[in-house]
């Protein structure tokens, strides 16, 4: 699990393809890494991955097909920039929010401007995951805990604050580029939490008639 605060953004500095799918090697810039092992989690870009090899300022992870058709990691070079968190500990401050690391879809910038000293972002997120993203509700953009400010249909808005902008790769980001999107965690448990076994085996989902009965109306 991790809270969506950047501790460090690094490079991917090498990919190797095996047998399909790839491993990375991920220069990890100011991350520390003293009190990592092989097989800890660390999230790269809103990914939970597996470090299987550690060095003092890299580590490697493999990227099954699952991961790489998902995210956009199918798009990355060594180049590329992330963002990284190590996995939260008990004595981790929580100063975003709960953040699994599974990357529910792509969404993608169709708006950047300056507002004040921060800049507000507009995404477009796939259309199935619209029903989970509130105003005023939790998102995790490329590993980053943000706050929804508005939402229209699956189109929605944060606001980035200069911090931010300089300490993750939301800095880099322009019209057109594509991000991770987890939606919370609470959001999709709560919906399957609702459903009947009836509507799971039909695929339904929350309809006012649901909500009613549930004790929402």
């Amino acid at each position: 699990m991790f809270t969506g605060i950047i501790q460090a953004v690094g490079k991917i500095s090498a990919i190797e393809q095996k047998a399909g799918d790839c491993r990375l090697t991920v220069n990890t810039g100011k991350l520390a890494l003293s009190d990592a092992a092989v097989g800890d989690s660390i999230a790269v870009n809103g990914v939970c991955l597996t470090a299987v090899e550690l060095g003092t300022d890299y580590f490697c992870a493999d990227v099954s097909n699952e991961t790489l058709s998902r995210t956009i990691f199918k798009n990355v070079t060594t180049s590329t920039r992330v963002n990284l968190e190590l996995a939260l500990t008990p004595s981790t401050r929580m100063g975003g929010h709960i953040v699994s690391g599974h990357v529910d879809g792509i969404g993608q910038v169709i708006e950047k401007k300056a507002d004040g000293r921060s800049f507000r972002f507009k995404f477009k997120a796939p259309d199935t995951l619209a029903k989970y993203i509130a105003e005023k509700g939790s998102i995790c953009i490329n590993g980053i805990s943000l706050t929804v400010n508005e939402v229209e249909g699956s189109l929605f808005s944060v606001n980035i604050v200069p911090h931010t902008l300089k300490e993750t790769t939301l800095g880099d980001a322009t019209v057109g580029t594509s991000v991770n999107l987890e939606v919370d965690l609470l959001a999709r448990y709560m919906e399957r939490l609702m459903l009947s076994d009836a509507a799971a085996k039909n695929h339904g989902g929350i309809t006012e008639e649901l909500l009613q009965k549930s004790g929402f109306f």
